[in-house]
């Protein structure tokens, strides 16, 4: 066995009104990677947050390779010897790979009696790290040229320039396809035979019978147990993590009716998709089922408006749109929760309550003056309907796990009181639990005569929700299939091979 890497005893972190963490006990030894799971609430942010140095406990203690370390900063985190990859990259896509990598440490040469960033040298150091890490990337390209998958392994390479002796990966693969996944699971191995201890954490099960060598799991800020990875079947996980659980399917119930809410008709945007072309009846959810880079977020962004289409048009409820923009839109009953939800859906240091008005000001308002405690009464019922998890509806929507921050989005747009809602990769980074919450939303809203267009990676989901799925392949529609007559597996290969 090797030694522990990372160890907490009794960590503890205490915020008004609720624990976190309740005494944490658990360690991590180098040369493997250590899944770390839990439900959102169920501590794991906060762990993590520790751990980078951003939060500090309020009692017990933290190890790095024996020695007690108090965090303070980042900074602090990083001298330790712990290095993180969160699921929102950190890179500057104006610069190149080496000034990524190297940022804040980039060697300097004395010219001319001056101190010089010696860029020849800064971009051997990156490259040779690249190298070392079995990464097809060149250290001078810039960032902004990079695809997802390489910009991930230059954050890995950022993070392990300062050869850390814990590496932690926040949901890696929300971004990448298979392929590309591999790749990583590639290199997260290589790093973790070099003797790092790699924390991995991850909402995707499916992934950690190829990744993972341990799994600790968090529920309601106690650590469950930890298993070794040949011990933990899929069905043992569910269950530590959030006890009895039965998944729902789409109720029989919802029959779409025939009339169209929203027609698109030979939308096209060039490099991103061409003359596409579908209709969505009241109360029914379209799935769109595609690869990364297929086109699916470029066309729900053009529906909304948010990056106008070249040609074609749409319509909403017999009524043609061209041009259009958000605000009209909006207007019109058309609602998008976006999939990157912390730049473009949320203002993270406001409240959930002020986020959940941002999309509905002017409904909210009475002779252009809006009531804190009409505000307050609404907040407090979206956050019941939704299951939304908060102390307080005024504490920063940046405290909130995934999955609460995800159903506030939503909650933001039902406030607009829309027509057609375009869902774009709603259960990303998104535990078990929330997911079903999202999927009953969506399920409500069709009975009310809504009608849904559902992006998602997770194929398995579109089978389960939706009640027709297109295939998206290099900006086309490809081909209609019905949830009923495909499993995942061949939905997959149609999107690849379609």
């Amino acid at each position: 066995m090797n030694p522990p890497r990372l160890q907490t005893l009794a960590l503890r972190k205490e915020y008004p009104g609720t624990v976190a963490l309740d005494d944490v006990s658990v360690s991590w030894a180098g040369g493997q990677v250590h899944a770390l799971l839990g439900k959102n609430g169920a501590g794991k942010s906060t762990l993590v947050k520790i751990f980078a140095g951003s939060v500090q406990p309020t009692s017990g203690q933290l190890l790095v390779d024996g020695r007690e370390v108090r965090l303070r900063s980042p900074l602090e985190a990083l001298r330790a010897g712990i290095a993180t990859v969160y699921q929102e990259l950190s890179l500057i896509p104006s610069l190149t790979v080496a000034e990524n990598i190297l940022l804040g440490r980039l060697p300097q040469a004395r010219r001319l009696g001056l101190r010089r960033i010696d860029w020849p040298a800064a971009i051997r150091e990156a490259q040779r790290l690249l190298d070392e890490m079995d990464a097809a990337v060149d250290a001078r390209r810039q960032v902004r040229d990079l695809s997802v998958a390489q910009q991930q392994v230059v954050e890995i390479a950022k993070a392990f320039s300062s050869r850390p002796s814990v590496l932690m990966l926040d949901e890696p693969t929300s971004a990448l396809s298979k392929h590309e996944t591999a790749n990583l699971f590639r290199l997260v191995r290589q790093l973790a035979r070099q003797g790092v201890a790699v924390l991995y954490i991850t909402h995707r099960l499916q992934e950690l019978a190829d990744i993972a060598d341990t799994v600790t799991v968090l529920r309601d800020g106690k650590r469950v147990g930890s298993l070794p990875m040949r011990e933990a079947d899929a069905p043992t996980i569910v269950q530590m993590m959030f006890g009895h659980v039965t998944p729902r399917h789409r109720p029989p119930d919802l029959v779409p009716g025939p009339e169209p809410l929203l027609e698109v008709r030979g939308l096209s945007r060039k490099g991103k998709f061409q003359d596409v072309s579908f209709t969505v009846r009241r109360g029914e959810i379209l799935g769109i089922a595609g690869m990364l880079g297929s086109g699916r977020t470029e066309l729900l962004r053009a529906i909304f408006g948010a990056e106008p289409p070249d040609s074609g048009e749409v319509v909403v409820e017999g009524r043609s749109i061209r041009p259009h923009d958000p605000p009209s839109m909006r207007a019109l009953g058309l609602a998008l929760t976006p999939e990157n939800r912390k730049e473009e859906g949320l203002v993270l240091s406001l409240g959930t309550r002020p986020n959940l008005f941002l999309a509905s000001l002017d409904r909210m308002a009475r002779w252009g003056v809006s009531s804190n405690a009409r505000e307050r009464h609404r907040a407090q019922e979206l956050v019941a309907q939704l299951a939304i998890q908060t102390a307080d509806v005024d504490f920063p929507v940046a405290s909130l796990s995934g999955g609460n921050q995800q159903k506030v989005v939503i909650g933001k747009w039902l406030n607009t009181e829309p027509r057609v809602v375009l869902f774009d990769e709603p259960t990303r980074g998104v535990d078990l639990v929330a997911k079903q919450q999202i999927f009953e939303v969506m399920w409500d809203l069709t009975r009310r005569g809504l009608g849904c267009v559902f992006v998602s990676s997770e194929l398995e989901e579109l089978v389960e929700v939706c009640h027709r799925i297109l295939i998206l392949k290099d900006g086309r529609i490809a081909g209609e299939v019905q949830p009923e007559a495909i499993t995942p597996n061949d939905l997959a290969v149609r999107c690849m091979t379609a």
